[in-house]
């Protein structure tokens, strides 16, 4: 099912692209993963892409653009009015997750990801369901 979907994770940490990474690919079989390091030059890189990414995980403290940021840019764009887009946070304050939801994130994920629960909580996003498993 997963390997159907082309993927975009931004993140800076190198441990969660690494957690992401193997839990994508390893656990849940996706071969179209593409990871961003920092948010420079973001909608640039991201139209660069051979594929338009189906879901996108988007770190909500990274620079030089924030997660929130990043949202708002693929939300003007007609190009990714499909793709679901899926705060990773460590930010798990109820004012910081009533943000999220205004701000239009199709669900968000507490880091550390548990990898156990992670593929279930994606699917539930992909079937059009709001996921808030911050805690």
């Amino acid at each position: 099912m997963f390997n159907n979907y082309a993927y975009l994770y931004v993140e800076d940490d190198p441990m969660s692209r690494e957690i992401m990474q193997i839990t994508l690919q390893d656990v849940m079989g996706v071969s179209d993963l593409v990871m961003f390091a920092d948010s420079q030059n973001i909608m640039d890189r991201v139209h660069a892409l051979s594929t338009a990414p189906d879901v996108i995980f988007l770190d909500i403290h990274i620079e030089p653009y924030s997660g929130i940021e990043i949202l708002q840019m693929l939300k003007e764009d007609t190009a990714y009015e499909q793709s679901k887009i899926i705060a990773v946070t460590a930010s798990v304050m109820n004012e910081e997750i009533e943000t999220l939801k205004q701000s239009g994130f199709d669900g968000a994920i507490g880091k550390p990801i548990d990898v156990r629960k992670f593929p279930a909580l994606v699917e539930q996003i992909l079937n059009g369901k709001w996921v808030w498993e911050v805690t």
